[in-house]
Parts: structure tokens; sequence; C-alpha cells
């Protein structure tokens, strides 16, 4: 990187975390800290939460999905607007009723103790292990491209974060959030320009798009039902509905960012202004990792776009293959580009007709003999070291961004990367700390003890919970495609959740002997039900995991109703 790039990257940082403590410098007491000071307008909780959502996988690996896969992803969000709608309806004005500072407090009261304690330890057995991935994420792909300590790089991450989250809590977060989306924002927009301007001189915006689309890489929708496909239509509108009812009525990284507005009405419309947005977003970046394949067929690409791995096998005895397949690969890439220059060129002339037809054809046959190539690359990569990981589609867009953009926005794109990262993790560590000192250390460990120890704790959790972050970063290893990492993760966890708040909303019999043990065997068949499909005996996408384990706890807690009776304890 040059120093100019250095100088945009530590900049803005530095300006981030300057910014959030300075703005927070105010929080004296627990309430503040833990719960902001109710002054939040819709836009800003809208803002928030988006940015809560959007971690530094988000940059990453959407734009890799895209290249991969088109823009099909787009449809795990379809149930989105639904799940927002519903908990404006039935969820904020319980919270606000109640003035909660986490959302498992309400279970105490509808059920027991246990029953919260339990829910919570889900929240911060699944968040805590997110919140190592949101750092882990961005540091692998970081130190691999450009070289740098894995884990120096978690540590600056974790260490920025910590330093602005401690200092204001719930406050610096949400301030901090609206810094780091302006900086993405922006920065992925000068993305998007560029990838349009380096596409060759005949071949506009348009003509990309019709490329895409002959490429298949514009499939926006799917409704065919299929089990086993992960993203379709009704995996978006039914499991990705309750996976986003879980996420955000219950995950308290979200709920504390609404629950700090200054109204109900602002609460709700910074939740129905992420539900009108996210979709438009995540099209959007979805639609430059496509802008980058497009490029990419024009600009050689590596045969493997993870630069350490090559490293490895240029160094072993299947150097010789390895190079091989890379003359191969480069004289199937020119015959690709001549092919697309002439179907542009026709097309152009013409429209689109029979010829053009034919040239798409073998343009998508040429596709197949170079993605067999990339994966008789893969398995080059596997026999020198089986310990490697081939996925590669995450190392697309930081390629691009650090191979052909200009001086300055290398250094913005990468601020964007450490934004997302920060403002991900610091809403994690900000709920995980209040869960813990609320729903566990407050409630069951030190009650009654003052504000000022109620505030140490909570900052002292704050770090913890960053360490531990820090240290299953250090020691993680990624599965499948990272942004699929982190929701594999949540569809674990969020359905059980989700059945316990629905249990407690509209199955007013249940009480909490009944929904106690009905969690525990719902979560324990849901992981078994993942387990299974990660090896192959059943075919099932993941985000269906989020309403297998809420139809489970229901269904299980009506069976045990049935056998313990309804009784008079909880």
């Amino acid at each position: 990187m040059s120093p100019i790039d250095w100088i945009v990257l530590c900049g803005t940082l530095f300006f981030i975390v300057l910014y959030g403590i300075v703005k927070t410098r105010h929080i004296k007491t627990s309430e503040s800290y833990l719960r902001g000071d109710g002054t939040m307008q819709w836009w800003l909780i809208g803002i928030s939460i988006m940015a809560t959502q959007a971690s530094a996988i988000t940059f990453l690996s959407t734009p890799g999905q895209a290249y991969a896969d088109g823009m099909s992803f787009v449809q795990f969000y379809f149930g989105l607007p639904l799940a927002m709608v519903l908990l404006c309806v039935f969820v904020l004005p319980l919270y606000y009723r109640l003035k909660v500072y986490t959302a498992y407090e309400f279970l105490e009261s509808r059920f027991d103790l246990k029953t919260r304690s339990l829910t919570s330890i889900l929240f911060l057995v699944q968040r805590g292990l997110a919140a190592g991935i949101t750092i882990y994420a961005p540091s692998i792909i970081l130190s691999t491209i450009l070289g740098w300590n894995l884990n120096a790089t978690n540590v600056i991450i974790g260490f920025l974060v910590i330093v602005y989250t401690v200092a204001g809590g719930t406050q610096a977060v949400s301030q901090t959030q609206k810094q780091q989306m302006i900086v993405i924002m922006t920065g992925m927009f000068l993305a998007f320009f560029y990838c349009i301007q380096l596409l060759p001189e005949n071949t506009g915006f348009n003509d990309a798009l019709f490329i895409a689309g002959e490429t298949g890489r514009l499939n926006v929708i799917d409704f065919e039902f299929d089990l086993s496909n992960r993203y379709n239509v009704w995996s978006g509108l039914i499991g990705g509905t309750f996976l986003f009812l879980s996420y955000f009525g219950t995950d308290q990284s979200q709920v504390q960012r609404y629950l700090s507005g200054k109204s109900l009405n602002e609460s709700r419309m910074g939740l129905m202004f992420n539900g009108l947005f996210k979709i438009p977003m995540q099209f959007f970046i979805l639609l430059v990792g496509v802008l980058v394949f497009i490029f990419f067929q024009f600009q050689q690409s590596p045969l493997h776009f993870n630069p350490a791995n090559t490293a490895i096998v240029m160094e072993s005895e299947r150097s010789g293959d390895f190079l091989t397949l890379e003359a191969e690969y480069l004289e199937v890439h020119q015959q690709k580009k001549d092919l697309i220059h002439q179907y542009t060129d026709l097309r152009k002339a013409e429209g689109r007709g029979q010829e053009t037809n034919v040239l798409a054809d073998e343009i998508r046959n040429m596709m197949v003999v170079e993605n067999q190539l990339r994966d008789d690359a893969k398995e080059i990569i596997t026999q020198v070291d089986p310990r490697l990981d081939t996925k590669d589609t995450d190392y697309v867009f930081i390629t691009f961004v650090l191979n052909f953009l200009p001086v300055g926005l290398i250094g913005l794109l990468l601020a964007v990367i450490f934004s997302a990262a920060m403002s991900s993790t610091a809403s994690e560590l900000n709920a995980l700390s209040t869960t813990t000192v609320v729903d566990l250390y407050k409630r069951n460990f030190a009650k009654d003890k003052s504000d000022r120890h109620y505030l140490k704790a909570s900052k002292g959790f704050t770090v913890l919970w960053g360490l531990i972050a820090l240290a299953f970063a250090t020691f993680a290893s990624l599965f499948e495609n990272l942004i699929q990492a982190v929701n594999i993760i949540g569809s674990l966890f969020y359905g059980a959740i989700l059945g316990v708040f629905v249990a407690a909303f509209f199955m007013k019999h249940l009480k909490g002997r009944h929904i106690f043990p009905a969690t525990l065997i719902a979560e324990a068949l849901v992981i078994a039900t993942y387990f299974l499909d990660k090896y192959g005996y059943i075919s099932l996408g993941y985000l269906w995991l989020n309403l297998l384990g809420c139809i489970l706890v229901m269904i299980v807690g009506q069976i045990l109703y049935y056998l313990l009776g309804s009784g008079n304890k909880k």
C-alpha cells in the first residue's frame, strides 16, 4: 500500500474512535451506559440497526458470493420487511411498556428465572461465537492479502472496538455507527463507479448487465420450492422471516439499538427504515460483486484468488502442474474474452437473436472449462496440504480493490472493511455485556449493589467479552463462505430462542416447567439436524433450521403440557 492509503486508512479509523469517545464522555450511570439516554431519532436507529448487521463479512464475502453464484443471495432478505412489521405490532409495544434493558427480562415474568437465564445463555453462546468470527473473518483475508500478521490484525480490530465501546457503551456504538455507515456506503459507491469505469471502451453498464444475464449472474428470483436450496423465494420468505424475527426481536445486539429510541414511534420507524432499505443495500453490494465478475471477464483473474495457498503450492513438488493449469486458464480466458467482445458487438448491431444465443452458449461452455481448471487447482492445493481452505471467493473483492483501484481509494475501501468489522463487533460486545450484567450477574449473583458497581461491572464484562472474542478469533477456523458462517451459527440458535418468545406471546397456558425442557430438547434436535445435513444424511438448507427450532419448542412444550399438566407453578 502507498503512504496515502495508509494515511486514509489510519486517519479514518482514528477519527471514528475519537468521535465515539468524545460524543459519549458524559455517560456516568449504568442506565445511560446500557440503554443510552433515550434521545435516539428514527433515522439514527435505522442506521445503527443496519450497521450492526452489516459486518466486514458483508463487504468481503457478499461480492464474492455474487461473483460465484450471482444475485440469488438477495432472496435471503425477502422475509425482512414482514418480520419488521410483526415486531413493530407485537414486540416493541411490550418492550417499551415493561421498560426492559434486555429482551430476556420479559421471560422471567412470563415463565421463570431459569428460562430467562437459559435463553440468555443461548444468546451469549451464539453471539460470542459470532463476535469472534466478525473479527477473524476480515483479519484472515487482510493478513493473507497484505502480508500482515493474523493475530496482530485481530488485536488491532479488537482493541479499537473495545476502547470506544468500554468508554461510551450503547450510545458510543450508535454514534460511531453513523460515521461508519457513511464511510462504508461512500466506499462501496466508489467501488461501483470504478467497476464500470474499468470496463473496456466498447462495454458500458448496460452491456455488462447483458453479459451478466447470459452467464447466470442476474438470477435474482427462484420460485422453485426446494428444501435443499439455500436461496429461493420460499426459504427467504419463510425461513428468513423466522430468522429475522428472532434476530431483531430477541438478539440483544439489535434490541439494544432500538430500545435507546426517544419513543415507541421512533423505534418503530427505525425498524421499518431497516426493513425498507436493507434489501436495496444488499442488492447493490451483490451488484458490485457481479460487476467485479464482469470486470474479470476482460481482465485476467488469478487461477486461485487466495495468494497464500498459491505461494505454498509454488514451493511444492506440484508447482509445475499448477503452472500448466495457469497456462491453460490464460488461454481459455483469452478465447472467452474474444467471444464476449463478439457477442457485445453483434448484440449492439443486430440485437439478440440466434447468432447471439450461439455465442452465449459458447461463452457459458468456456466458463465451464474455466471452473473445471479452478477445481483442478483446488485439488492440487488440497493434495499439497489437506489443511488448507480452498474456498477462495471471499478473496475476490479485496483482490480487485488492491490491484485495480487508484491510490487513496484502496485505503478508503480497507477503512470500509475495518469500519464494518468495528461496527458489528461493537454492537455484539455491548449486547453481550448488557445481557451478562442484567440477566445473569445482577439477577443471580450481585443483587442490590450500587449503580457505580454495575457501571464498572458493565465495562469489565465488555472487556472480558472482547478478550473472549479475540481468543476465539485467534483459534477459529472458517467453515463455508464467511457470510454463510455467521448466518449458520445464528440459525443454530435463533429458532429455539424465537420459539420461547412465540410461546410467551401466544401460548399463554404454557409455563416455565414446560418451556425450559422444551427449549433444551429443541436446541439439541436442531444441532443434530445440522450435523445430519453437514455429513450428507439429509439435505436441508440452513435457513429452515430457524423454522424448525421455533416449531420444535412449541410442539415439545405442548407435549410436556399434556404430560405434566398445567399445575400452579411457573
